[in-house]
């Protein structure tokens, strides 16, 4: 990939696998279910959790016009939810600096 006349690396996935979904199509369900089972992060939920569980919607996002440098936002539009990280990495900002 070439940015303004120079190279750039291409950024890997947030994370290491890639989810093969025509092989996902072509597996019975009780392969599946079987996968599931398997995994450690996958956890299963019950009844008494859904009795539990709330709806919480996200707040409102307001659009704003802002400068930021040519090449600070190139990298970010690079990846994918760039917006949304952004929005991340600034409300960490503001979560450090909150006074005590």
């Amino acid at each position: 990939m070439k940015v303004n006349g120079s190279k750039t690396k291409k950024l890997k996935p947030e994370r290491d696998t890639v989810t093969d979904w025509s092989k996902l199509r072509r597996m019975r369900a009780t392969r599946i279910r079987q996968g599931i089972a398997a995994d450690p992060d996958a956890n299963p939920t019950d009844d008494n959790f859904w009795k539990s569980a709330k709806v919480v919607m996200p707040t409102p996002k307001e659009i704003v016009t802002m400068r930021l440098d040519a090449d600070l936002l190139r990298w970010f539009r690079q990846q994918r939810g760039y917006q949304t990280r952004i929005n991340a990495i600034l409300r960490a900002y503001m979560h450090a600096h909150e006074p005590l």
